[in-house]
């Protein structure tokens, strides 16, 4: 990229910000222009469905500040409706064209949907964007009656937590054996505990039948023969990566978009992918592409598709990152480092610490208000997953991830109540 030239990003969330971002910290004084289909500035997605629902935070406390002055164009409410790669152009609606010397595509995901929900109805709702969160607390005001919540993952989890520091009742239903057990028993049993310890409701092994709509409640017939009566449902049942436009494109849009380890698109030129949407092999596990849904994996491929995007194709060095994440729940801190998905056994590493094996060799660790503990087996998995001697892991420092991996190491670093007895 040179002086004159045109970078566009497609996506304004934390992916698309950090990119920009590392482009003026390298020096590139060309146009930078950000595409979001939201009307709003990025901001914090890991509070919709915790501050933001609960009403302790503003939607205007949630935005995202840049690190450094970004001098960019921003064309928010605006979706990207096609990508020509050869003629390097965005299309927006009306059929306006955006060329480009450079592409980041940051787009990120949206909520799946629940095949038979009432979706037109305003008390079903999906929790991904702070509309989403406005409207929720909204239809929360409006009666007293309970929540039901459709998943058992993380924002299941969050949310359900989020209504009970309300005080309202509030049913989990997930179709798994316990919420999170793709962390492993351990880490499932300990969160149904806390659950109940606060008296959330718990419908495993469970989905809806039969959705029976009232004028004020809706009664979810559950496939345990459970009835479950609410004022609002909540979706959070995963998400598909946000590629629809770019169909036709020439990209491999299988499971997100498809890159190489440097988060190159595979098949196009000067194009490169950030964040959830991105389909990368990382070289410190394998050659496998996949996709890695984190906040904190949205910020450093963001800065690392910059830095390769400005160096050129060549030049560019792959993305090998060690993934991790936290959440809290209840107050209590769950943290994941390396790929426990990738994980073909699990074994107790100790006490509310789950490690994840493959081929005997450990790939990941999850703990449950074990900050301590992560440090060192973090520390471990960095030693045990080293970065292929062949490669040159891409630098992603700077004020932006230095901001966050001070929060990060002072997350770990806290220490429980029962650590610190």
């Amino acid at each position: 990229m040179s002086e004159g030239d045109r970078i566009v990003i497609v996506g304004a969330g934390a992916a698309g910000l950090r990119a920009a971002e590392r482009l003026r910290e390298l020096g590139f004084d060309g146009e930078v222009l950000i595409i979001g289909e939201e009307a709003r500035r990025p901001y914090h997605r890991p509070m919709v469905s915790k501050q933001l629902v609960m009403g302790t935070v503003r939607p205007l406390d949630t935005y995202l500040k840049p690190y450094v002055e970004l001098d960019a164009h921003w064309r928010l409410g605006t979706r990207a409706t096609r990508l020509d790669t050869r003629g390097r152009v965005v299309y927006l609606p009306g059929g306006e064209e955006l060329w480009y010397d450079g592409l980041i595509i940051a787009t990120g995901v949206v909520p799946r949907h629940l095949p038979g929900a009432p979706r037109h109805d305003p008390r079903v709702r999906v929790l991904r964007t702070v509309e989403d969160a406005i409207m929720l607390r909204r239809t929360l005001v409006e009666s007293t009656k309970p929540a039901v919540v459709i998943g058992s993952g993380l924002i299941g989890c969050e949310f359900a937590a989020s209504m009970r520091y309300l005080g309202r009742d509030v049913t989990l239903v997930g179709h798994a054996k316990a919420p999170l057990y793709r962390f492993g028993p351990h880490i499932a049993e300990a969160v149904t505990k806390v659950h109940r310890s606060h008296r959330a409701n718990l419908a495993m092994n469970s989905e809806v039948r039969h959705w029976i709509s009232t004028k004020d409640t809706f009664g979810l017939h559950l496939t345990n023969n459970q009835l479950v009566v609410a004022s609002c449902v909540v979706l959070a049942i995963g998400s598909t990566p946000a590629v629809d436009w770019m169909h036709g494109s020439g990209l491999v849009l299988d499971d997100g978009v498809l890159c190489e380890s440097t988060l190159f698109a595979a098949q196009a030129e000067d194009v490169v992918v950030a964040g959830d949407v991105a389909r990368w092999p990382n070289l410190r596990f394998d050659d496998v592409p996949r996709r890695v849904e984190h906040w904190l994996n949205a910020v450093e491929s963001g800065r690392a598709a910059a830095e390769n995007l400005l160096a050129g194709r060549t030049a560019a060095v792959p993305f090998t990152p060690l993934p991790r994440a936290w959440s809290t729940i209840y107050d209590v801190r769950l943290q994941m480092a390396g790929m426990p998905s990738l994980g073909e056994d699990t074994v107790e590493l100790a006490d509310n610490v789950t490690g994840f094996l493959k081929g005997g060799r450990l790939v990941g660790v999850c703990t449950w208000d074990r900050p301590r503990s992560m440090l060192h087996w973090r520390a471990e998995l960095e030693r045990s997953l080293p970065v292929p001697a062949r490669t040159t892991t891409a630098t992603v420092s700077g004020p932006a991830v230095d901001r966050l991996l001070d929060d990060e190491v002072e997350q770990l670093a806290m220490p429980s109540l029962e650590e610190s007895r």
